[in-house]
């Protein structure tokens, strides 16, 4: 009998082993190149249309990450020419700072060459594969080479143009036509290449890639000549140049036990509480020992001996130790004014009848990389009101017009009951239904995409978490536009049926009587009894606002009252603001002005300007009162506690009437409360 350890040259072993011999030999490194060339969908060039725009996409964000980079305002041009049915030529300038000679080839003919993957801060582009997977997707499926022109700034000077494909065995730029020459430009890049796709119209073409880009990008100056020699121009919507971001270490919140051990054995610190100090952002001494207290781990021991299951300790313990926010400078989110500039801007042709009042979440970590989630909603005019609203998804700055269906801002949309908000929303789940337009913007240091494509956004639980809270918040804001809009209607119609009944009723009484006409003022006021606040603005020249607010007392009693606004800063010149009843302007730009002594059947006015490219971002509904119960104003909203703001004092009346009025809060909060049970239940 054989053992079991015996080696044969026949039988099943020798040809077993022969196969094993011959796959090792077939087996050999793949470049990164070939494998995106081979995979070419994974990059989003998984269809003509498709690929035309993705083409389109990368280079224009890194023409505006260059720019900002710099803190140059963008201009950016954008060319498609047609050559055939299928052939297209594209071209991108801009004025950015330029690439210098060395570093062009591997920029544009190397797949993950860049500088900002192993940046902690935003950036639009993060692996530095898209512009080159542009390169080589165009030269794969045209055999043409992609042309480049850049240029530095510097007297000395002088451009240089090449011609560029990759070697996608080696992953290594091929360049040919290099020269040097006088570019009229002081500094900029320019890249043409031509490539195979399909030029489209609609929800996800290139016009509204750049639309949406310069929504989100007020200060940049975007033209766009389309294949039929039509020109679009977006000009920039503000001077503002956002803040450049700045470098950060990583925040301990969030991260996976991987990374820890990763950061661990890399670190060149000499023990663990230096790890903790020095590797990561708003660790202190005193956190520092907190976690390691927690987790049981010498403070003296290398950071390199760290073990798994000490790291796993130092995990749980960090979710247990308060640690503060990520610092904000590694992000460059848009912000509230901007955000609503950049959709006035845009959507102005929608003349859209409201803009909710933009929300910029605080920052938070996921997997340890810091984010801020901005909303928008854009609400009535002639936006369409018999479909499902339009979700206008952005992540650093960039559009996201695929995957839709795929991504987390989706999903926190369509998990909202907006049937709460005024929208239409059949089951209380889903994207609802309604003329408005939902805004989204996530912005981080590692947007988490689903794909190297980044068409959509991770469903993180921390992402999803905030994405929601800032829903909810320009919802908010949405319903009680609404609210007030319904509630005006209403006083409207009794005013005017009160107008058109009483002075009839009156005139027949004083002919059938023949005595003279009464005055009617007094009996209007006891029926309104209501301070009325009516808006308007006057438009003064090209960047001028002037904000009037005429007061109506239609109330038996004198009322004296504060009204409040938060105006843009920015647009703020105080000679302008000389209304006598200016009270006052804070830095945060929350004015104040004082009503005194308004009389019944009397009326007042405050007014004042605003200047500048800001000043048409201030809504004229957005006024608060104070020193006055609310339930008796129409046009404006109680003053925030958290504004810090010390109002008018309420009058012993006005409380007795504010403690009524809270009681009918309180009675339709339970009726929501019900209605939230009711849908629950149906659901």
């Amino acid at each position: 009998m054989r053992s079991t350890g015996d080696v044969t040259d026949s039988g099943p072993d020798t040809k077993g082993r022969s196969i094993a011999y011959k796959l090792a030999d077939k087996q050999q490194e793949i470049s990164v190149a070939e494998f995106f060339e081979k995979n070419k969908q994974i990059l989003g060039f998984d269809s003509r249309s498709k690929s035309l725009l993705m083409g389109i996409k990368e280079a224009v964000d890194n023409s505006l990450d260059a720019c900002e980079e710099a803190e140059i305002a963008p201009d950016i041009s954008v060319r498609i020419e047609r050559l055939d049915d299928d052939d297209y030529r594209i071209t991108v300038d801009d004025n950015g700072p330029g690439i210098v000679h060395s570093a062009i080839k591997n920029v544009y003919g190397r797949l993950l060459y860049g500088s900002r993957f192993h940046a902690l801060r935003q950036s639009r582009g993060q692996q530095g594969i898209g512009i080159s997977a542009t390169v080589m997707y165009g030269y794969l499926t045209t055999g043409k080479p992609a042309h480049v022109i850049s240029k530095v700034s510097g007297e000395d000077e002088v451009a240089w143009e090449m011609d560029i494909v990759i070697d996608t065995k080696t992953n290594r730029p091929l360049v040919t036509n290099e020269r040097a020459f006088t570019w009229e430009r002081d500094h900029g890049t320019s890249i043409e290449f031509t490539i195979k796709g399909r030029y489209m119209t609609g929800k996800q073409s290139v016009f509204e890639y750049l639309k949406n880009t310069a929504i989100v990008n007020p200060h940049a100056a975007i033209t766009f000549h389309d294949p039929d020699g039509k020109r679009w121009t977006f000009e920039k919507a503000t001077e503002i140049i956002p803040p450049k971001p700045r470098e950060i270490k990583p925040h301990p919140e969030g991260m996976e036990i991987g990374d820890l051990i990763k950061f661990a054995h890399g670190s060149k610190q000499k023990n663990v509480k230096s790890f903790l100090k020095e590797d990561f952002s708003r660790v202190t001494s005193r956190i520092a020992d907190d976690i390691l207290e927690l987790s049981k781990i010498d403070p003296r021991a290398p950071p390199q001996d760290l073990t798994r299951d000490q790291c796993a300790a130092m995990i749980d313990a960090i979710g247990k130790v308060k640690i503060m926010a990520p610092q904000t400078d590694c992000l460059s989110p848009i912000g509230d004014t901007l955000i609503k500039k950049g959709l006035m801007h845009v959507m102005e042709g929608l003349r859209p009848d409201y803009y909710a009042t933009p929300v910029t979440r605080p920052p938070k970590t996921a997997n340890g990389n810091p984010f801020v989630v901005e909303a928008g909603i854009v609400y009535g005019g002639d936006i369409p009101s018999d479909g499902q609203v339009s979700i206008l998804r952005f992540a650093n700055r960039v559009p996201l017009l695929y995957q839709q269906g795929a991504c987390a801002i989706t999903k926190a949309i369509s998990e909202m009951d907006w049937r709460r908000y005024g929208l239409e929303q059949r089951g209380g789940k889903g994207i609802p239904y309604g003329p408005a337009i939902i805004l989204v913007h996530v912005a981080s240091t590692k947007v988490p995409f689903t794909s190297e494509g980044k068409e959509a956004i991770a469903s993180y639980p921390e992402i999803l978490s905030e994405v929601s809270a800032a829903l909810r918040l320009c919802a908010r804001n949405l319903k009680s536009h609404l609210n007030k809009l319904e509630r005006r209607s209403k006083t409207h119609a009794k005013f005017e049926i009160v107008q058109e009944i009483l002075p009839d009723l009156a005139k027949k009484s004083a002919d059938y009587l023949e005595r003279p006409l009464p005055s009617l003022e007094r009996t209007i006021t006891k029926i309104m009894n209501v301070v009325w606040i009516e808006p308007s603005v006057e438009k003064i020249g090209k960047n001028n606002r002037r904000y009037i607010y005429r007061i109506y007392n239609y109330t038996n009693n004198v009322r004296s009252f504060g009204l409040h606004a938060q105006v843009p800063k920015e647009s703020v010149n105080l000679a302008l603001f000389m209304n006598p009843s200016f009270v006052d302007l804070n830095e945060e730009g929350k004015a104040y002005w004082e009503v005194r002594d308004l009389q019944p059947s009397s009326s007042s006015v405050v007014s004042f300007e605003l200047s500048g490219e800001m000043a048409d971002t201030f809504s004229q509904e957005d006024v608060y009162i104070s020193g006055i119960n609310p339930a008796i104003v129409m046009g404006a909203e109680p003053l925030p506690g958290d504004w810090g703001i010390k109002g008018m004092e309420i009058t012993e009346e006005e409380e007795i009437l504010s403690e009524d009025d809270t009681l009918e809060e309180e009675e339709e909060e339970l009726e929501e409360e019900e209605f939230e049970k009711e849908a629950d239940l149906n659901d």
